[in-house]
């Protein structure tokens, strides 16, 4: 037991108290986040395509330093703004969004397939449904 100073309106009573160990806080653990993936999947399509920030936020209606807060992954951006944004960097929403799926399924470790597996394609074939 540790005896500790307790001061109620100006009055200082001695407390027994237990004796406590610092706090030590877990180190976080560094997961994907989205925001930043889309960030960098955006900065990735603009520099490919040798655009400016300036350019592009000026296209996308919106201003250069939230453009680049959304690149560097420090604010999440609305669909609508991601939407305004891709179209400003003509490439479509579902290309961006399908890379940044890729990028953050690649961090997981899971392994998501490129072609319509082969059960699928007989289950599912467009001369099925149309009675051909």
């Amino acid at each position: 037991m540790v005896r500790q100073p307790v001061t109620v309106n100006g009055v200082t009573r001695w407390k027994d108290t237990e004796e406590q160990l610092p706090h030590v806080e877990a180190p976080e653990a560094k997961g994907v986040t989205m925001r930043q993936e889309i960030g960098d999947v955006l900065r990735s399509i603009r520099q490919e395509e040798g655009r400016t920030l300036r350019d592009v936020s000026h296209g996308a209606r919106v201003s250069l330093g939230y453009l680049s807060e959304v690149e560097r992954g420090q604010k999440e951006a609305s669909s609508e703004l991601l939407a305004s944004i891709c179209a400003a960097l003509n490439v479509p929403l579902a290309v961006m969004l399908f890379q940044v799926a890729e990028r953050i399924a690649v961090a997981e470790g899971v392994t998501i397939p490129d072609t319509v597996p082969a059960e699928f394609q007989q289950e599912f074939s467009t001369d099925e449904l149309i009675g051909a």
